[in-house]
């Protein structure tokens, strides 16, 4: 990525957590001048202090991009700081805080909502993301080249998917940790030692994601752990009639308690 720009008018990054931190790590290790950024975080960590970033100091009149990394119950107390910048983009990781929220906030602005997972931690995250009426092409396309520091960028058509997105991936993390556990007692019932059964699980779980992740469709790499009457099938016979309409109720249940807290 070319921060030729961003270098000269600088970067604000509001809230530096668990999220902020791996965007951060992500774009210093690409190349962004740590002279360039801002971070305003009340308890800044170690790590962040080391980094030479600029701390709590004062802001870039007009960043090229304003990221805003706080959690939605920090919201009101924080975006204040940012109602000087001007002509800056806006691009927020906050979960479950709407558009027109910031928009109420900051009045007219150009802003990117980003939904990612927890996985962005570990650089292995996935990011929808969806922008403002006032959002342009050129910052949809900076928003995924910040974002793509942290996984992979998909764009939503509109706000409203943002609740789908949310039960599918940004709650599906919690689903896969689930199976390794289910899967890890399951061993332990067939006589495996608790460690043991622990360790297959998960590398099992990691191992079929990283063949998900090949770009073959996962009906076709099924099939191919499947032989004809074989230990797979007498598995999959009893999952498979209950597997997909559990996941159809978890994913919505997830959606709709996330527009439930959306008002």
């Amino acid at each position: 990525m070319d921060f030729t720009e961003t270098n000269a008018r600088g970067v604000v990054l509001l809230g530096c957590g668990k999220m902020g931190s791996a965007m951060l790590a992500g774009w210093l290790d690409r190349g962004l001048d740590p002279g360039a950024v801002t971070v305003i975080d009340p308890a800044p960590s170690e790590w962040l202090r080391g980094t030479g970033v600029r701390l709590d100091g004062p802001l870039p009149a007009s960043p090229a991009i304003t990221v805003v990394a706080v959690k939605p119950q920090m919201m009101a107390e924080a975006l204040p700081a940012l109602r000087g910048l001007t002509d800056t983009l806006f691009l927020t990781v906050a979960a479950g805080t709407p558009v027109a929220a910031y928009e109420a906030a900051l009045g007219d602005i150009r802003l990117i909502r980003a939904m990612p997972n927890t996985p962005a931690a570990i650089g292995q995250g996935i990011t929808a993301i969806v922008g403002n009426g006032a959002a342009t092409e050129a910052d949809l396309a900076m928003a995924e080249a910040f974002l793509s520091a942290v996984g992979e960028v998909v764009r939503l058509s509109s706000e409203d998917q943002m609740d789908a997105v949310t039960g599918l991936s940004g709650s599906g993390p919690a689903y896969v940790f689930h199976m390794i556990e289910a899967m890890t007692e399951a061993g332990i019932a067939q006589g495996l030692a608790p460690d043991l059964a622990l360790r297959l699980a998960r590398a099992t779980v990691a191992g079929a994601g990283q063949l998900a992740m090949t770009g073959e469709d996962p009906a076709q790499l099924r099939r191919n752990v499947t032989s004809p009457n074989g230990t797979t099938q007498a598995g999959l016979e009893v999952l498979m009639p209950e597997l997909p309409d559990l996941m159809a109720r978890t994913v919505a249940a997830a959606a709709d308690r996330s527009r439930e807290l959306r008002g």
